[in-house]
């Protein structure tokens, strides 16, 4: 979901905004469950997932409570999406097949769209013989409504199905829906970034597995160090610092021990002035489309850290981390950096501000080794998807070892 003219429904949002403020609490549950639900969509294009997420609830709390089951569905599809677009793929997932279940019980006019949703997020996955199976079955509801605009949305989602699975036609069945965690539990069991003094000892029992994973990557690992002097303009940077600092003091969230926050206008505005994809492509050769993600990343306590783990699939081929601030206390022995899993050992990466790493998340482990005291880092960290369709479906990977 792309919006035709960003400030315009900026605009719009903060105008549908003002009038749910206007409410009395309680006193319309249902003119709120509509404004919280397009608040929400209009986040949701806007690439404000988590405020996204954070109405798009409010309105399928009130759908439920209201006993409005329509809305129940329509709502939970959307934030479905909302889940789906920021990468969180087994919670869109879950929401996806809670809508259709619904719709096939009490709204067999919503079947067809809870199909669609459902068999696009199954294609970005990977599964695409699951989201062959439910595009058709949508398809051909959507022709006995005659109704030409929705034939056609479907037609050309099975059509890139039917063209993904012509390229892999030769190729084993997709991994399943939990290959990302199970890698991720497997890292975790072999080494931690919590003691990078024990690395080189502890490689040898990952060597082959990491090698057998990483030989899929799509996008190796580049500290991109000339970006600070060059590309990205000073003053954004420090806006979106300021902004991220702001975000995680208000409405920061902690996930997997560090606090996220979604991004805002500072982001955005980096985002519209700076040809992301040019710098992924330059830097790595992989096209992409420009970030179709993105979040706010803040380390803040001595000792805090990341261990080593892969995204899931669906995130996207490419993810760009650019540092916005890295507090660094004189005559600390170590100081906090990216750390990535290649196939012939350890690569860490000290961010300062203006600098960047671009790799590919999904199949390069990574984390970020513990803080000093006094030291703070701010990062964001941009998600990709390629150009090349055939590369967001990779095939023949191997499982996590036992």
């Amino acid at each position: 979901m792309v919006p035709t003219d960003h400030l315009e429904l900026t605009t719009a949002v903060g105008q549908l905004g003002e009038e749910l403020r206007a409410l009395a609490d309680g006193a319309d549950p249902a003119r709120a469950r509509v404004l919280t639900r397009w608040i929400g969509i209009g986040q949701l294009s806007l690439g404000n997932y988590d405020d996204a997420r954070t109405f798009l609830r409010q309105s399928l709390d009130l759908a439920a409570t209201l006993g409005n089951t329509h809305a129940v569905v329509a709502t939970g599809l959307n934030l479905g999406d909302a889940h789906r677009y920021a990468g969180e793929v087994q919670d869109a997932d879950a929401l996806y097949r809670s809508a259709l279940g619904t719709a096939r019980q009490q709204h067999p006019e919503l079947v067809d769209y809870a199909l669609q949703h459902t068999g696009k997020a199954l294609m970005e996955r990977g599964d695409l013989a699951g989201a062959q199976a439910h595009l058709q079955e949508a398809l051909r509801l959507r022709i006995a409504k005659e109704d030409a605009e929705l034939v056609e949305s479907t037609q050309a989602a099975l059509d890139r199905v039917e063209l993904l699975l012509a390229k892999t036609a030769a190729s084993p069945a997709p991994a399943p829906s939990d290959w990302s965690s199970r890698w991720t539990s497997w890292l975790q069991s072999h080494t931690t970034t919590r003691t990078p003094a024990r690395w080189a000892e502890d490689f040898t029992a990952l060597r082959d597995g990491t090698r057998a994973l990483t030989a899929h990557q799509r996008v190796h690992p580049r500290h991109l160090r000339h970006l600070r002097d060059q590309s990205l303009p000073a003053t954004l940077i420090a806006a979106m610092a300021e902004e991220a600092e702001k975000a995680v003091a208000t409405d920061g969230y902690l996930h997997n021990g560090k606090w996220n926050a979604a991004v805002g206008d500072a982001a955005n505005r980096f985002a519209e002035q700076v040809d992301l994809a040019s710098v992924v492509a330059r830097s790595t050769g992989l096209a992409v489309e420009q970030p179709h993600t993105a979040v706010y990343i803040v380390y803040t306590e001595e000792g805090q850290f990341l261990d080593f783990h892969v995204d899931e699939l669906g995130f996207g081929e490419a993810n760009l981390i650019l540092c916005l601030w890295h507090e660094r206390p004189s005559g600390a022995p170590l100081v906090s950096a990216t750390a990535f899993i290649n196939a012939d050992g350890y690569l860490t990466c000290e961010l300062a501000p203006g600098d960047c790493v671009v790799f590919d998340g999904a199949l390069t482990p990574h984390g970020r080794t513990p803080l000093s005291a006094g030291e703070s880092v701010t990062l964001i960290s941009f998600g990709f998807r390629a150009r090349d369709e055939a590369l967001r479906a990779p095939t023949n990977l191997p499982s996590a070892p036992q």
